[in-house]
């Protein structure tokens, strides 16, 4: 998915630089211009051969022309998530491509922990819990656990750096049962001394801030080129923010929420004082 954004980007400056419009595009292929449209939108994949055409239309030659169709060939190679395509809606599927291309997550969690630091059972009760809702986990719970704990893994293994802000409802609420809450907030207490995760609470203390509502994710890439995007999640599917200045205005509420949690030590040892409340 972050592929298909860079070439979609890559794509549609090299049309504005030859002064030439959708539809003039569009004529030179025999194609409609709602065709180029969702190429440069990244909406649909596009192939190494419409690459071609279209770089040809703009004069593009040498290196610049041979990285755009090698990355054409890139964005339609298959995620290792397409493998579990009986638990995993499309939007979801969205999500975790452009997560495993991230190298830093940004994550503001409101009554749960996020799905990157569950435990095995927690995750299953959240599964579980949210079968009855509209549009939630289709397939085999233990097949869909199975994914969940895959993109752990693999997040992991990437060294994609995590900061998670979280609300201290998601430390109250017993998902599972105690015995499967006292183990996800020891596995929280783990995760904590890891160099991967930045993790922060905001206890009932504070009271009112900045963003009490839904919870939301900042992914940010490797490469200065992907901007960063904001993922927000509903029950029925999810919604992506990538203008500029919108995406500013999360990353600003997530340094205002950094800055109204606890430290990081701070954090650790609210989580003990709930363990000992347990």
């Amino acid at each position: 998915m972050v592929r298909r954004r860079r070439l979609a980007a890559e794509l549609r400056r090299l049309r504005e630089a030859a002064h030439l419009t959708s539809d003039e595009v569009a004529a030179r292929l025999d194609c409609s211009a709602s065709k180029i449209s969702r190429i440069e939108t990244g909406r649909v994949s596009v192939s190494p051969r419409d690459v071609r055409d279209l770089v040809g239309i703009y004069g593009v030659t040498g290196d610049l022309r041979d990285s755009l169709i090698e990355l054409a060939r890139k964005s339609r190679q298959k995620g290792w998530w397409q493998g579990y395509g009986d638990s995993v809606e499309p939007h979801m599927a969205t999500y975790i491509g452009m997560e495993s291309e991230a190298s830093q997550i940004r994550h503001y969690g409101v009554t749960r922990i996020p799905t990157l630091l569950q435990t095995e059972d927690y995750a299953r009760a959240v599964v579980s819990g949210g079968r009855a809702g509209p549009g939630r986990y289709p397939g085999p719970a233990d097949r869909i656990v199975e994914m969940l704990m895959e993109r752990q893994r693999r997040a992991a293994a990437s060294q994609s750096k995590v900061w998670a802000v979280l609300d201290e409802p998601a430390l109250r609420r017993e998902v599972g049962g105690r015995e499967v809450m006292r183990h996800q907030i020891e596995h929280l207490i783990g995760l904590s001394a890891t160099p991967q995760l930045f993790l922060q609470l905001i206890p009932f203390t504070v009271g009112a801030h900045i963003a009490m509502d839904p919870p939301f994710v900042v992914l940010g890439f490797p490469d200065p080129a992907d901007l960063d995007v904001v993922g927000i999640g509903y029950p029925t599917g999810a919604l992506w923010i990538e203008d500029a200045d919108e995406v500013h205005q999360y990353n600003m509420a997530f340094h205002h929420l950094q800055a109204a949690a606890l430290s990081l030590d701070d954090s650790v040892a609210l989580m003990i004082e709930v363990l000992q409340d347990m």
